[in-house]
Parts: C-alpha cells; sequence; structure tokens
C-alpha cells in the first residue's frame, strides 16, 4: 500500500538575510538532485547571488538570474551592472531585468495618488510567508511572462530579504495575467523569524 503522505525536509532558518546563501543554495541543490529540477530562478540585484549559484549548482540546471528593474533605485539606474551582466552570461546564466510582477504600475498609482493596487495587496498579503517567499513567487511569475521558464514544469525559485538569499521554493510558475495558477509545491528553506 503506498503512503498517503511524504515527508519532506524543510530547512527553516534562524533569521533572514544574506547569512544564509550558503545553507539555501545547499538545500537547492539537493533538492534539484534529488528531484531532477532543471531550472532554477534565483533574485540578484547586483549578480553575486547568481555568481554563487553558478558555483554550487550542478552544471546541467539552466540558471536563470532575475534582478531588480531599471529604476528602482533612482530613476535610469541599473544596479546590475553591463560588466557584471556579461559576466553571468559568459557562465551560461540567463539574466532577466523586467517589471516586477508586483510593483510595477500599481506602484506607481501608489505614488502619485496614496492608493494601493491590487499587485501590492497580493504582495504584502504574500509577505506574512516572509519577503524571500513574496520574491521567488514574483520571479516565477516574471521570467514565465518573459518566456524563459514553462508553465507547466517545475522550478526552484530562490530568493532573499534584501541581498543575499534565504527562501527557496520548488514551484509550478504561471503568467502574471493567470496567478493564481502558480502552485507553490514544497518550501525547501526559509526563515523561521522575520
Amino acid at each position: 500500500m503506498t503512503s498517503p503522505y511524504t515527508d519532506v525536509a524543510c530547512r527553516y532558518l534562524a533569521k533572514p538575510g544574506a547569512k544564509n546563501t550558503d545553507n539555501v543554495l545547499e538545500a537547492v541543490a539537493r533538492r534539484a538532485k534529488e528531484l531532477d529540477v532543471r531550472k532554477v530562478l534565483v533574485a540578484s540585484s547586483t549578480g553575486r547571488t547568481a555568481l554563487e549559484a553558478r558555483k554550487v549548482l550542478d552544471h546541467k540546471i539552466h540558471l536563470i538570474a532575475v534582478s531588480h528593474v531599471t529604476g528602482y533605485v533612482k530613476p535610469n539606474f541599473q544596479e546590475l551592472s553591463e560588466t557584471k551582466r556579461e559576466e553571468l552570461e559568459s557562465l551560461g546564466i540567463k539574466v532577466l531585468t523586467g517589471p516586477h510582477a508586483f510593483g510595477g504600475v500599481g506602484r506607481g498609482v501608489r505614488h502619485k495618488l496614496g492608493t494601493y493596487q491590487v499587485d501590492e495587496i497580493i504582495a504584502y498579503s504574500l509577505r506574512v510567508f516572509g519577503q524571500g517567499t513574496k520574491v521567488a513567487i514574483e520571479l516565477a511569475l516574471m521570467a514565465a511572462d518573459a518566456g524563459l521558464v514553462r508553465t507547466d514544469e517545475d522550478v526552484i525559485s530562490i530568493a532573499g530579504s534584501g541581498r543575499g538569499a534565504d527562501t527557496a521554493l520548488l514551484l509550478q510558475p504561471a503568467n502574471s495575467a493567470y496567478c493564481f495558477d502558480l502552485k507553490v509545491w514544497e518550501v525547501i528553506c526559509k526563515p523561521v523569524r522575520f
């Protein structure tokens, strides 16, 4: 008889932040191998976390770095330098820079009119699980919209709370127009307190 459940390890990290990056990447490498996951998304505003991921993850894994949108910090400024982008691409890492699924035009409405829109309300709702959870889900929507991942494949999405990585989810992406079709299958790791 087949068991009605599966025990899967989840690595709960004591606190959020970049100091967890090595632990997250090790857990992702293990789980990706166990499940034969071939695509991994990683939030990387400066390229540092994506470079660390390339060192740790199997080179058969298609790594996709998702950077902040140009103008995130200030108008016309891109945190991911052209030199770093070229370095990532030379290592076979695809780089996605595009509108944030939970903070594009809606954020503009808030800045101008002082009222929140649906996309930011969804973002605040996801943050009850931690900033990294919100970002990991957002990456999957953005990558699906860019055609870098399919909506019928499982991927691992790595994100963090500020810099580095502290969260990883196994999920099935969706296009942002169908955001509620996205499925989080497993929490590989996340901060227990945030």
